[in-house]
């Protein structure tokens, strides 16, 4: 989360978004609006001409044949416009009848027999020779003021300037719309960042419809998630850890007191037994801090029955000191499982703790393929737990004056009785075979059997 007085560089998206649609739109305008009001000028300008061509041709074919020799006014046809001028003229540009300049050079090009326009005078004239048996007779030129045709282009002009404002205007609208569809999940995406920041890994991206926004949504969720799962683990590694090496850390202490009680005591010896339970504290905070922490590279393919020999192994002696046999069954093939070691070895240690602790006789630890996956058990011959019991997984705090030896106590709550009959371990043990993808469950409450179920990887792939 930025500080207050961090200055954020750049351009808010919304603007960003508006300037350049409504500039693309603009620029588009103008490339196509000055070809087409060129184009335009000249279709007028063209028609124009046309018309004044047209009846130039037409009165050059009424024009009687004597008129150069004997000028006399022009009769004027009837329907013709009167802002045009028409006067007649000899092939050397002088005007004979009619309106228009005294001399011509416009007329004086018609003696080619072809008909010519251009602008002369101020006004827009056509000549349009008048044939003869000799050749050309005399010249009419037609003529028309250019404010009609300037008029036109200008309204032209002045329509399209304002469908190009309207242009502009729709594209600004349009541009505010996508600027805010496109900004309001961005800003969302921001404030939830910013309260995950704040602690709250309960956020959530409200959906936009845009795709790139309601994935980066659903990554800032599966984060926020993945933080307080995390964080939770960490909160939770205080309470067990001391739960975990509450046992051995007390094996230790009492192996130092015996050895300090006894005279001539083996402190060869002693010195390597207190070396030998410190490793094994280490090696067991090295596991719950990676447990805690979720390192993905401890998940590996799991040899079962080695790391089940393995931890049998530790579990001999304590359970032989009360005089009590503790067996391993595995029943091959076993399915394959991919798990963290540190996991199973954590959730046995709580379970075959749980039953030197509470349980009675003979321990059995027993793997076997069930279909789908590993189930792991492990019992006692004890008298089981009440029927009354609260929930046996459920976390609570250790109760550190529990009386020692109250037997099950209304549940098997790890290494040490606790407040209302439960501890922290099996809830720990619980929540490790969960984050693995497997179960924890009690299967038997007389005589106690757990069962822990881990899914065979080889039929997920």
């Amino acid at each position: 989360m930025r500080s207050p007085g961090e200055r954020i560089e750049g351009r808010p998206l919304r603007r960003l978004v508006l300037i350049a649609i409504v500039g693309v739109t603009t620029m588009a305008i103008v490339l196509f609006a000055l070809p087409l009001a060129v184009v335009v000028q000249r279709l007028y300008h063209d028609e124009t001409v046309t018309g004044l061509e047209r009846d130039a041709t037409r009165i050059a074919a009424v024009v009687p044949d004597d008129l150069i020799q004997r000028p006399r006014p022009l009769k004027r046809p009837a329907g013709l416009p009167s802002r045009l001028t028409v006067g007649v003229y000899r092939v050397d540009g002088r005007r004979v009848t009619g309106q228009g300049p005294g001399r011509s050079a416009l007329a004086v090009r018609g003696r080619d027999g072809r008909v010519h326009d251009g602008a002369e005078h101020g006004r827009l004239a056509v000549a349009a020779p008048v044939p003869s048996d000799e050749g050309v007779a005399a010249i009419v030129r037609v003529s028309a003021p250019y404010d009609p045709t300037g008029d036109r282009i200008q309204r032209a002009l002045l329509a399209m300037a304002g469908l190009a404002l309207a242009a502009v205007a729709c594209a600004s609208l349009l541009a505010r719309y996508l600027a805010r569809r496109l900004a309001r999940p961005l800003e969302r995406l921001t404030a939830a960042a910013q309260r995950l920041g704040a602690g709250n890994f309960s956020v959530r991206a409200p959906r936009s419809g845009v795709r790139e926004a309601d994935e980066a949504g659903i990554a800032l969720e599966a984060t926020a998630r993945r933080l307080g799962t995390i964080l939770e683990r960490e909160r939770a590694f205080s309470a067990d850890v001391s739960h975990q090496l509450r046992t051995p850390l007390t094996g230790l202490l009492l192996g130092l007191e015996s050895a300090l009680e006894r005279p001539g005591a083996d402190l060869s010896a002693v010195i390597g037994t207190a070396l030998d339970r410190g490793h094994r504290l280490q090696v067991i905070i090295d596991e719950l801090l990676d447990l805690a922490r979720d390192t993905e590279p401890a998940r590996r393919h799991l040899d079962v029955p080695a790391e089940l020999e393995e931890i049998t192994l530790r579990w001999h002696g304590p359970l032989a000191a009360q005089g009590r046999r503790l067996v391993l069954d595995i029943h091959h093939p076993l399915p394959a499982v991919s798990t963290s070691p540190a996991a199973l070895s954590q959730i046995m240690d709580v379970l075959l703790g749980n039953a030197l602790q509470h349980g009675r006789g003979e321990v059995t630890v027993q793997a076997v393929d069930v279909g789908g996956g590993l189930a792991i058990d492990v019992g006692d011959q004890g008298p089981g737990i009440a029927e009354d019991a609260p929930d046996i997984f459920a976390r609570r705090s250790a109760h550190p004056r529990a009386p020692h030896g109250t037997g099950r106590d209304a549940g098997r709550a790890g290494t040490r009785p606790a407040a209302a009959g439960h501890g922290i371990g099996l809830a720990l043990a619980r929540s490790l075979a969960e984050a693995e993808g497997g179960r924890l469950i009690l299967r038997s409450s007389g005589p106690t059997v757990f069962t822990l179920f881990l899914p065979d990887t080889s039929m997920a792939s």
